[in-house]
């Protein structure tokens, strides 16, 4: 029903906008610097695991996995990095990037970042809430009375855990990413000119979770919107 909500239109269209130039600028940044090798003579884990050791971690694992391009990803439970396999494998600036963004995670943890430890603390309740903010929402909507109200701010709340999720996220992703970038120039991964081919990945990938922040941001506007107008 979004959809034929002029109101919805107006807020979600930029943000699909800005979501839609985001994937394709990571796509393309990606595929671009993954063609681009890097200085060194090393694949995406040597260099995410020389980047732990460096920062005196030894218990993290690293993994490949078959999820293919940009599904790489830190899993803190089990304290593993785990690779797509152009990362894990790869030699070139994009796979540098990328596997020196997710040690950025593992260090982050081995620290106690505090935006990560927020972050991976709240999981269990925005899974939970994600999943139940829309359907207690337009339920709540069909109904009249307190009851319909009392749902309709349920869906809220629940909701706003999600909004905080991906809020939370921004400082997250954008320290990681600061991480691995002064971690590959201090190790003398890359130099010169390919400095600028890693900043480019890891720029385009920030702007994914931007665009999904502001996307959050939209819809719990709207949800709040939509409910002034029941009264």
């Amino acid at each position: 029903m979004f959809w034929f909500d002029p109101l919805y239109l107006i807020l979600i269209m930029p943000v699909l906008i800005l979501a839609s130039v985001a994937q394709s600028r990571v796509r393309g940044a990606f595929e671009h610097y993954s063609q681009v090798k890097a200085s060194a003579h090393k694949t995406g884990a040597e260099v995410a695991r020389e980047l732990l050791h460096d920062a005196g971690i030894y218990d993290v694992q690293i993994e490949q996995i078959d999820r293919g391009e940009l599904g790489d990803h830190y899993d803190p439970r089990s304290r593993t990095v785990r690779l797509s396999p152009n990362v894990f494998r790869g030699r070139s600036l994009a796979a540098f990037g990328i596997a020196a963004h997710e040690a950025g995670h593992a260090i982050q943890h081995h620290t106690g970042y505090v935006w990560l430890g927020m972050r991976n603390a709240i999981i269990p309740v925005t899974q939970f809430g994600s999943s139940m903010a829309f359907p207690l929402f337009f339920i709540g909507l069909l109904i009249a009375g307190t009851a319909g109200e009392l749902l309709m701010t349920l869906g809220i709340v629940f909701f706003g855990a999600a909004l905080v999720f991906q809020l939370i996220t921004l400082p997250v992703e954008y320290n990681a990413s600061a991480r691995a970038m002064y971690a590959l120039e201090a190790g003398g991964y890359v130099r010169g000119e390919q400095r600028r081919g890693v900043r480019a990945v890891l720029n385009a990938a920030a702007l994914t979770y931007l665009a999904a922040a502001l996307m959050a941001l939209m819809q719990f506007v709207y949800l709040l919107l939509l409910r002034g107008r029941r009264r």
